[in-house]
């Protein structure tokens, strides 16, 4: 009897040494690669979303994958470009695309929409699907050069079957940045290409340019220096290199912006592969860019 104790104590010790072991590298559950979707395509919990170019969908895509658009999960108001939508139309976009509450959801990029794609991610994690949802390392273009199964056949959308979300806290606004800029244990970075961040170039129409710069006290990790051309999420090690950098600890949350609260996301996304809780700034620099600049100060690379 004390033997078979013995060995029920290690195995419970195992498993709980494997479960930490899991939850230290949340990579594994972020990011999927396609041998893994094609074992688990046909589970009848996975959900696959793609965002991309609809010609490239309406040629052929991964079968039973849905289409996404962008206003299935975003809106533009009068004032701001690209804000999440209520939960109630979350709920119900959700939902006809085949989600319900036991679903494994994967999301693939298609080309040139890496940034759509993550913005789709952080929408989940935002309604609570945060740890069911993945990335597909590559996006369809690696599923392609694979070989792998393809169809032009459209699922039919569905009667949204969800429950009420569960809304994380995942969405800040400029008071939050405002008030939390400077913090200890808090970064607020900028997702946007280094010409912005410094001042260099500003964002923007012109019609409603944004100011020059970024957020006074900002940090700078540009979102495609953490992907691979060809779409691929680099190495967890590459990724610390990059943050740390940049001067972000290692238990840091971390407050995104970028434009318009779309190409953060991919540098969000990136950041929650190494363990950081994360937040968008949804409003970003379009946002900031139109408070009182004597409130809401902005700083440009020193030369």
């Amino acid at each position: 009897m004390r033997v078979v104790i013995r060995s029920l104590s290690s195995l419970v010790l195992a498993a709980t040494a494997l479960g930490a072991q899991q939850r230290a590298n949340p990579r594994d559950a972020l990011v999927v690669s396609t041998s893994w979707l094609a074992q688990h395509l046909k589970d009848p919990d996975v959900v696959v979303l793609f965002l991309g170019d609809d010609n490239e969908y309406n040629r052929s895509h991964i079968p039973g994958s849905y289409n996404v658009q962008i206003e299935d999960f975003a809106y533009d108001t009068a004032g701001l470009n690209l804000q999440v939508l209520p939960p109630e139309k979350l709920r119900d976009h959700l939902g006809s695309f085949g989600i319900t509450n036991n679903s494994r959801i994967v999301v693939a990029a298609g080309k040139d929409f890496l940034e759509y794609a993550t913005r789709m991610i952080l929408t989940l994690d935002r309604t609570g699907f945060g740890d069911r949802t993945s990335f597909l390392d590559g996006g369809t273009a690696a599923w392609i050069k694979e070989g792998r199964e393809l169809t032009p056949t459209v699922p039919q959308k569905r009667q949204s079957s969800l429950t009420s979300l569960r809304l994380e806290p995942v969405i800040v606004d400029a008071a939050y940045v405002k008030a939390h800029v400077g913090d200890a244990g808090i970064s607020v970075v900028d997702g946007r290409a280094p010409v912005f961040y410094d001042g260099t170039q500003a964002g923007g129409g012109r019609e409603h340019p944004h100011r020059s710069g970024h957020i006074a006290g900002a940090k700078s990790v540009p979102y495609n220096s953490l992907y691979t051309e060809d779409g691929y999420l680099r190495p967890t090690a590459e990724l610390q290199s990059l943050f740390a950098k940049a001067g972000v600890a290692p238990t840091d949350t971390v407050i995104g912006y970028c434009h318009i609260g779309l190409q953060a996301t991919a540098m969000l996304f990136a950041a929650r592969v190494l363990g950081h809780p994360v937040r968008l700034y949804d409003g970003s620099f379009e946002d900031w860019s139109a408070h009182p600049a004597a409130a809401f100060p902005v700083e440009v690379a020193k030369r």
